[in-house]
């Protein structure tokens, strides 16, 4: 054991001097290339001085980097993460003034301007030094990304369980089930083909099936059923509540845990991860102890909140810190020049991608992609039981360019990147990990509704009303996930900018609305659910407007004589209970569609007037009452099929010629899979049924 132990310091040292000794040799190579950098005085030196006092200023810079970055980290997360690249690039090169200062011999300087470049420069070929050589120890290698993920466990784990396998749950964030098959048929995701059978490097792994979303085919629906086990009384990504007054909004961190806090009450069940996981990047916790980025316990203040322990040990290397700053500044350029392109070229259908847009972007395929990557690799080498991680970067950028536009296709390659490299890792880890690849919802694309008409939902509505119709309409937030993953970034959570979670509108105005291609109105001056009848008798015109409109599908309203109703175009009025008969305005919407909206029907907290926009199945198109050319969050196309792809190793998730419906039915499946293998064992309440059926 002794033996070892010294062996381990001994490659810890070796390791330590060959980083030291590359770390001089780029700062002598940075000083004879760059003017306004010096490792000797005006007089000159010899060149056994300038060695030295590079060797000095690299050992100084180390030692800072080392001690006193974490420190500049941790005050870092006090500020908003935007403007995360530009202070990278000054700590890091204020770091490097001090170690010049530090330098005995007093002959270094460099401009300030010039500091930023060198200690850029440094802490990339010193990461790379450091990796390369800890890369050949599996045990190094393992102890570096342990560090760097920062796992500590509370306790030791059960006996036994490192023999079995872990289970690592990734989330591909609005990438559909033909988005997915079209990339990897295209190449432009190998890694995922060569899991299929499909490609260079085949090996037939896994397996790949679609599943159908809810009506509310969003993150918030989708994730709180697969990772809690219920989405019960989830109508839409923001809904007004009657009996609160107040408007819930799946990615705002109140909400999210008011909505955690009642998933875990009705199915008496903590979580999918609640035995030994990890939740990386997620709306909820799914019960995991291990946290980062996760939206639901942001809002807490103290010790208790773990929300942001991936980002802050990541950031904690410098290497990484200056890495993914410079990949966040180019993705900021990249966005502005596509945009500008697309601008130039009048490309239609466009929405405005100005503004904190491009920083928001970066965010979502730079920053919160690579701490959550970290953070995984971090928990698998922790080995951990199980891990769920969302990955929004495909979702974030497909909302404004598109489903199929090649800015979309660019994050779908850097995505099967990390893919691989997690593959990998998987090689070093202390147990054997299976990968289960899915998504909550696709994106359908279309040009918005207040595009394609010049009136957005809401003046339709007040139209309808009989009360005065704005000039301008005001822009309704795009709701995307990576908004949510910036927010729990932050020391002080923020709500989205400028929306109001108390309406301050008079009473008797309806309140509209919108998540994505689904539309919902509700009368706060009215207690309980209005009836058609009641709408009607106030608003004569409103749901004749609605239901008549070329931009919408159909309307679902409560009727006092039949209960839930579904109405369309030329006067179509069918109760629910008579849809399997006759779909009538919902028959281009598919299989399904009548189930999805009878159980919506059912939510206490459903709006008075549900509305879904118009759907053309042959080209798949919607039209968002959200600025999205690619939407989710309603009944139509490409955006209510995601896919769940799963190892051969696991059962199949459902039975020959049965279809996998609802997130509820997707967190049945995935607990199953956790339980085979002697995995982990989830804790069942009595609201958790152990059969796959699917519950009402």
């Amino acid at each position: 054991m002794g033996k070892e132990r010294w062996r381990r310091v001994a490659s810890a040292v070796w390791r330590s001097v060959a980083v030291w000794a590359v770390s001089t040799v780029t700062m002598l190579v940075l000083a004879g290339i760059l003017p306004d950098f010096r490792l000797q005085s005006a007089d000159g030196d010899s060149a056994t001085s300038i060695a030295v006092t590079a060797a000095l200023g690299a050992g100084a810079f180390g030692v800072l980097s080392s001690v006193v970055w974490p420190l500049l980290v941790r005050a870092l997360l006090l500020v908003p993460a935007l403007v995360l690249g530009v202070l990278v690039f000054f700590l890091n090169g204020s770091l490097l003034l001090l170690a010049l200062r530090l330098d005995p011999s007093g002959q270094s300087e460099a401009a300030p301007e010039t500091a930023v470049v060198v200690a850029a420069v440094m802490s990339a070929v010193a990461s790379a030094t450091g990796g390369a050589l800890a890369v050949r120890d599996d045990d190094a290698y393992r102890r570096r990304l342990y560090r760097l993920s920062d796992r500590r466990r509370g306790q030791a784990p059960p006996p036994g369980a490192q023999s079995a396998p872990g289970t690592v749950f990734l989330q591909l964030d609005g990438v559909g089930h033909d988005v997915l098959v079209d990339a990897i048929g295209r190449g432009l995701m190998p890694t995922v083909a060569a899991w299929l059978g499909e490609g260079p490097g085949a090996r037939t792994t896994h397996r790949l099936a679609p599943w159908r979303t809810d009506w509310s085919s969003q993150t918030g629906a989708s994730q709180l059923g697969i990772l809690h086990g219920s989405n019960h009384d989830i109508p839409a990504f923001r809904w007004y509540e009657k009996d609160t007054r107040e408007i819930m909004v799946c990615n705002r961190p109140t909400s999210a845990a008011e909505l955690q806090r009642r998933a875990i009450e009705h199915t008496g069940d903590g979580g999918l991860l609640t035995l030994d996981g990890a939740s990386r990047g997620n709306l909820f916790s799914g019960g995991a102890e291990q946290l980062a980025l996760v939206l639901s316990v942001a809002a807490r203040r103290g010790r208790a909140n773990r929300s942001r322990a991936g980002y802050f040990a990541y950031f904690s290397d410098p290497a990484n810190a200056v890495r993914t700053a410079l990949s966040f500044v180019a993705d900021v350029g990249r966005e502005i020049g596509e945009s500008t392109r697309a601008r130039l070229r009048k490309q239609r259908p466009r929405v405005g991608r100005g503004g904190l847009y491009p920083f928001i972007r970066a965010f979502a395929t730079v920053i919160e992609r690579d701490v959550v990557v970290a953070a995984v690799i971090g928990d698998m080498f922790a080995g951990r039981a199980s891990v769920y991680a969302d990955l929004v970067a495909y979702d974030e950028v497909a909302h404004h360019s598109g489903p199929r536009s090649r800015d979309a296709e660019k994050v779908l390659q850097r995505l099967d990147r990390s893919l691989a490299l997690i593959e990998q890792v998987a090689e070093h880890a202390p147990r054997a990990y299976r990968v289960v690849l899915l998504s909550d919802h696709g994106q359908s694309p279309g040009e918005t509704f207040h595009a394609r008409y010049g009136l957005g939902l809401g003046e339709l509505v007040r139209a309808g009303c009989g009360l005065p119709v704005p000039r301008k309409a005001r822009r309704t937030h795009s709701g995307a996930e990576a908004r949510a993953a910036v927010l729990a970034a932050l020391r002080r959570p923020v709500e989205e900018g400028g929306e109001q979670f108390r309406p301050t509108l008079p009473p008797s105005e309806p309140i509209v609305l919108a998540s994505g291609n689904l539309g919902l109105v509700s009368f706060p001056d009215v207690p309980h659910r209005m009836s058609r009848e009641e709408i009607d008798a106030r608003h004569p015109a409103l749901l004749t407007t609605l239901a008549n409109h070329p931009g919408i599908g159909f309307v679902l309203v409560r009727s006092e004589e039949h209960g839930g109703l579904v109405l369309g175009a030329h006067g179509a009025a069918i109760p629910l209970d008579e849809l399997d008969d006759g779909p009538g305005p919902l028959a281009d919407f598919g299989v399904g569609a009548a189930d999805a909206v009878r159980r919506t029907h059912a939510f206490p907290h459903v709006a008075d007037i549900m509305v879904n926009s118009w759907y053309d199945p042959e080209d798949g198109e919607v039209l968002a009452f959200e600025e999205q050319i690619g939407s989710h969050g309603g009944l139509g196309g490409a955006q209510g099929r995601p896919f769940l792809m799963s190892p051969l190793t696991l059962s199949p998730p459902v039975g020959a010629g049965e279809e996998l419906v609802g997130a509820e039915q997707v967190h049945r499946v995935l607990r199953r899979w956790l339980r085979e293998d002697d995995g982990p064992q989830v804790p069942v309440g009595d609201g958790a049924p152990l059969d796959d059926s699917r519950s009402a």
